[in-house]
């Protein structure tokens, strides 16, 4: 037993190569979030482009497609995260999009998923852990 105990176990390295590498957007308008955001995923071997803003982040999603879109609710406009998932939507942009918010915190109002008003896959409350960052954009990949 223990020995098939040791001839099961992966090493780290070989647990990574399970992890599927993606492509993922980050658009947000805090620089620190994107940084940070870019950093943990980026160990994790993803490749990571940032926009900074809603017009930034549609320019970038005209000329590619990401496997993975993060998306700030709250940026130039109180709405332009919710606004840009549902333009996308209606664009029949299929990927799995992530909801990263401050709203909860700030004023107390809690936003959830809604195939219609805020059609994203997860909704998640800034500031997030990197260990529950890893753990839902695996989640979002391997959908």
């Amino acid at each position: 037993f223990l020995l098939f105990r040791r001839l099961s176990r992966k090493t780290s390295k070989q647990l990574r190569e399970d992890i599927q590498v993606a492509k993922i957007f980050i658009v947000d308008d805090d620089p620190d979030v994107v940084d940070a955001c870019t950093l943990i995923l980026e160990s994790e071997g993803h490749t990571v482009t940032a926009a900074y803003n809603r017009d930034e982040g549609m320019k970038l999603l005209l000329s590619n497609t990401p496997d993975l879109l993060i998306l700030d609710v709250m940026m130039e406009q109180p709405d332009d995260g919710i606004a840009m998932a549902q333009e996308l939507r209606r664009n029949k942009f299929e990927g799995p999009i992530l909801m990263l918010t401050s709203i909860g915190k700030t004023t107390g109002f809690e936003f959830g998923r809604d195939n219609e008003i805020v059609p994203v896959d997860a909704f998640e409350e800034k500031p997030l852990e990197p260990r529950k960052l890893i753990s839902v954009v695996n989640e979002l990949l391997a959908r």
